[in-house]
């Protein structure tokens, strides 16, 4: 039998590759901080989906796409104390690469972290997670049709210096084109968020119609 801190349900099947879904009881015992704010600074978000102070609430599924580096976590708390509201459900959504042979654990141990440490961060948002093996933005897409995902976050990193660019001759990594190709495609509001050079406040936020709005927070 699985403790307190186990989740609730687990199961696997096939779905462009191997999937694992997971979700998380209340009680662990994880600890957040230092992220505050709200996201009624972005226009019409509210109008969208209401907050837990307004009498008609609609609930969301809020998506984030995690992966072992620092700016997916930084979106993945961003999301939770800014976008998910008391009843809402978190979906966190790791990727494992096609024909990839590394070792799953590494996979299922990743995204038990992140699901407890929201769970710990904030019990009144239910939190499940994903780990399917298929393309990335495909399989993105995809589940956010089929889940029917509200918003979906991304992590982003800082842009390459002129320095770097001039060197590498390139304007544009991998990963902004990911998030950049999700923000324009996805069935749903899409969001790519990048904290903020340690020392300062905030987030930069991008989506389909405003590039790095400064959010203060």
């Amino acid at each position: 039998m699985h403790n307190s801190d186990s989740f609730l349900r687990q199961l696997s099947v096939k779905e462009a590759g191997r999937l694992t879904s997971s979700r998380w009881s209340a009680s662990n015992n994880y600890s957040c901080g230092g992220f505050e704010g709200s996201v009624s600074q972005m226009e019409g978000f509210n109008s969208m989906y209401g907050n837990e102070d307004s009498a008609m609430v609609v609930r969301k599924r809020v998506m984030v796409v995690v992966d072992h580096n620092a700016h997916s976590k930084h979106a993945m708390m961003w999301a939770l104390t800014h976008v998910a509201n008391k009843g809402d459900s978190l979906t966190l959504l790791h990727i494992v690469p096609p024909h990839d042979g590394s070792d799953s654990s590494c996979s299922t141990y990743l995204v038990n972290y992140l699901g407890s440490l929201c769970k710990g961060c904030k019990p009144e948002v239910e939190v499940e997670a994903l780990v399917i093996q298929g393309p990335k933005l495909a399989t993105v897409l995809s589940q956010v049709k089929k889940l029917e995902v509200s918003v979906l976050v991304l992590g982003q990193k800082k842009p390459p210096s002129l320095l770097f660019n001039c060197l590498c001759g390139s304007s544009s990594s991998s990963t902004e084109e990911f998030v950049e190709q999700c923000i324009n495609k996805a069935d749903c509001l899409a969001i790519g968020v990048r904290k903020r050079s340690q020392g300062t406040n905030g987030y930069y936020i991008s989506t389909r119609w405003q590039k790095n709005f400064w959010l203060l927070a």
